[in-house]
C-alpha cells in the first residue's frame, strides 16, 4: 500500500526539501538583491520573511519523517499517488518552477514581454477634449491638472521613475498645452518598426502593481528623424520635444528627438504607481536641487 508508514515518511521528506528549497530560492533572490525584478516592494517586504514559515514548516516535516512515530503519522485522508509516475508529476508541479527559477538568470522584463502584452502609449482611459487650462474636468483629473501646472513650469520636464505613469497622465490630459515643450525621459528602447534600422520606436517600462505577472508596458513613442539600429531592450535617455501625432486612429503624445544617449539599466528598472503623485513631485525636485 502506497499508504504505510515508510512512504508517508518519503513524502513527508520531500516536502520538507521542498519548502527548503522555496526558501533558499527567496534567500538567494534577497541575497542576489534580484527581488524587484518579480514583485513590487510593497510586496516584497512580505515575502523576504517567507522564508521563515517554510523552514519551520520544513523542519516540522522532517522531524516527522524522520522520528515519527508510525501509529501517528497521518496523510490526511488523502490517499497518496499509487504510481512513481504520478509523483513525478505531482512534486514536478513545484520542482519544475524552482529549477527555471534557479538556472534562468534574473532579468527585467523587455521587448519581448511588450511584444506579447502590447504597449500603452496613451495613459488615460477618457481624455478631456479642447482644454485651455489646466483646470480638471472631473475629480479623477485634479491630481494630473496639479501636476499638469507643475510640469508646464518647467524649461525641460523631468520624467521622474517615482511618477512616471502620472508623469504622462498629465501630459495626456493637456496634450495641446505640452505641444512642443521639451522633455527628458529614460527607459528601454522597444522598436514599432520591423527591421534592424528604423525612424521610430517607444522608450518604455514596465508598470508592475504587485508583481511581474501583472506587469504592464507603457511608453512614449520618439521620432529619432533618421535611421538608427540601437538593439531592441538599450536602456537610453531621449532628450527632445513634444508633439501630437495620430497613430493608429489615436491621437498621442510622441517626441522628436533632439539626442538618443545610450545608459546602463537603472538598479530598480520597473515603474510603480504613486499614492500622491504631487507630494512625490515636491520631494523629488527638493532633492534634485540639493544635489545640485
Amino acid at each position: 500500500m502506497m499508504n504505510d508508514a515508510r512512504s508517508i515518511r518519503i513524502h513527508y521528506g520531500l516536502r520538507a526539501l521542498i519548502l527548503l528549497a522555496f526558501a533558499l530560492y527567496i534567500g538567494h533572490l534577497v541575497q542576489q538583491d534580484a527581488l524587484h525584478y518579480y514583485v513590487a516592494p510593497k510586496l516584497a517586504r512580505w515575502v523576504k520573511l517567507c522564508p521563515v514559515p517554510l523552514v519551520l514548516m520544513a523542519i516540522s516535516l522532517g522531524v516527522q519523517a524522520l522520528f515519527g512515530k508510525g501509529s501517528v503519522l497521518c496523510d490526511c485522508d488523502h490517499r497518496l499517488p499509487r504510481s512513481v509516475h504520478r509523483n513525478v508529476v505531482l512534486y514536478g508541479l513545484f520542482l519544475f518552477p524552482l529549477l527555471l527559477g534557479f538556472l534562468i538568470p534574473d532579468r527585467a522584463l523587455g521587448s519581448m514581454a511588450v511584444g506579447k502584452k502590447g504597449i500603452s502609449l496613451s495613459y488615460l482611459s477618457e481624455q478631456p477634449k479642447n482644454n485651455v487650462t489646466f483646470e480638471p474636468a472631473d475629480p479623477y483629473h485634479e491630481e494630473f491638472a496639479e501636476l499638469a501646472k507643475k510640469l508646464y513650469a518647467q524649461p525641460v520636464i523631468p520624467v521622474y521613475p517615482a511618477i512616471f505613469s502620472e508623469t504622462f497622465g498629465a501630459i495626456d490630459s493637456y496634450k495641446q498645452q505640452f505641444e512642443g515643450k521639451a522633455i527628458a525621459v529614460a527607459g528601454f528602447l522597444y522598436p514599432t518598426e520591423p527591421g534592424s534600422a528604423y525612424n521610430t520606436f517607444a522608450v518604455s517600462r514596465f508598470l508592475v502593481q504587485c508583481c511581474t505577472a501583472d506587469a504592464t508596458p507603457f511608453g512614449i513613442m520618439v521620432d529619432s528623424g533618421k535611421k538608427i539600429s540601437l538593439p531592441a531592450d538599450t536602456w537610453i535617455k531621449v532628450r527632445g520635444k513634444l508633439h501630437i501625432v495620430q497613430y493608429k486612429g489615436q491621437e498621442i503624445m510622441q517626441i522628436t528627438a533632439e539626442s538618443i544617449t545610450p545608459i546602463s539599466q537603472p538598479a530598480t528598472p520597473y515603474i510603480y504607481t504613486s499614492p500622491d503623485s504631487i507630494a512625490a513631485w515636491d520631494q523629488l525636485q527638493t532633492a534634485a536641487k540639493t544635489a545640485k
